[in-house]
């Protein structure tokens, strides 16, 4: 087989069941056949990842095994490591591709000059119960009332990133050269989360990156981490960028308050109040972070019926922060000041966090 021009990196960890969508997928780009392959990182899947990868016969499909599972970033590490192509495609083993995803992205990296280094495009989320689709569809309505972001370029798109306002999703759109994914030591293997964005900050050290407006992907909604493993991965992630932060902050970008609130949501969703609600008390809100939020507490309340009272303070709380946003009012200054309301009768003024532990009971 000739050298192609795009390596797809699959990385996949039990996933024999949605994996030959993804395979498939990529298989079937609209790119010769001469010009595509596809590496396939099985992470010690302990499933049928064997026997379905022993399925396939055909010259672009690549296996490579990991003895142990070592975690999705070493996966794709190693399938950069395995690549032949110019470019290398990143892709979910949940995921899938609409046919003409690669030629599109190609075509718009053709038409920038030698200091764009890759291109990213939109994706469309696959949602099957009713309630998320109704919550995609008001953030989409709500989104239209925030100022649009700057998507392309780099240094500018490194603000964006930071303040979670564009979320390039590597994992599954990015195309990038090779040799510039290697230049930056691929994904860092040390991260839980973040690692997506933090992967292309460091390609925008390299070059620019482009965007195609259009939604190439279908991504599948997956679970999430513990949101204390997300607010660890978040500090790191955030320590890491600390330059970048005071600068882009002084710039005027939410980045701090932006991330506080993806942790707000987070603990919300697992019912645990007072800590979404201090996270809450410093976070960002737009029209369309709303639905989500208010999703999150209503998870919150659903996971965990028994702290009712609480649960509607932080529902309630939301409701503020909604209106706040719409109205283009800082939600700090309107609820900072009420936060406390939320602690248990009698407790001190500050609410520490650190003094809430998870209900299993429920």
């Amino acid at each position: 087989m000739s050298q192609p021009r795009v390596s797809v990196i699959i990385p996949t960890y039990n996933r024999a069941e949605s994996l030959p969508r993804a395979i498939d997928s990529a298989l079937e780009q609209t790119l010769p056949d001469s010009e595509l392959e596809v590496v396939v990182v099985d992470d010690g899947s302990t499933d049928d990842t064997a026997s379905v990868l022993a399925g396939y016969d055909d010259p672009r499909v690549r296996p490579v095994v990991h003895a142990t599972n070592q975690g999705a970033n070493v996966a794709r590490n190693t399938g950069i490591e395995h690549a032949r192509g110019e470019y290398v495609a990143f892709l979910d083993s949940d995921d899938e591709w609409h046919p003409d995803k690669l030629a599109h992205q190609l075509e718009t990296l053709a038409e920038r000059g030698d200091d764009w280094v890759g291109v990213y495009c939109d994706t469309a989320l696959e949602v099957l119960e009713t309630s998320d689709r109704a919550r995609g569809l008001v953030a989409s309505l709500l989104a239209r009332s925030d100022a649009e972001p700057v998507r392309e370029g780099d240094d500018e798109l490194i603000g964006e990133i930071l303040a979670d306002n564009v979320q390039p999703g590597a994992g599954s759109t990015l195309v990038v050269e090779t040799a510039v994914a290697r230049a930056v030591d691929g994904f860092d293997e040390e991260l839980d989360r973040f690692q997506d964005p933090e992967f292309c900050l460091r390609v925008l050290g390299e070059g620019k990156l482009a965007y195609v407006d259009e939604e190439l992907v279908v991504r599948e909604e997956t679970g999430h981490p513990p949101a204390d493993v997300i607010r660890e991965a978040d500090e790191q992630y955030l320590s890491r960028y600390e330059d970048e932060v005071e600068r882009f902050e002084a710039a005027g970008y939410d980045i701090r308050a932006s991330h506080e609130l993806v942790l707000a949501k987070r603990y919300l969703a697992e019912g645990r109040f007072l800590r979404g609600a201090w996270h809450l008390r410093g976070a960002a809100t737009s029209p369309r972070r709303c639905p989500g939020l208010c999703w999150a507490a209503g998870t919150g309340v659903r996971r965990r019926p028994k702290t009712v009272l609480a649960g509607t303070a932080v529902v309630a709380l939301v409701a503020v922060a909604m209106v706040a946003a719409l109205a283009r009012i800082s939600v700090s200054d309107q609820i900072g000041p009420d936060i406390d309301e939320l602690s248990p009768a009698d407790a001190p003024v500050t609410i520490d966090p650190e003094d809430e532990h998870e209900d299993t009971s429920a």
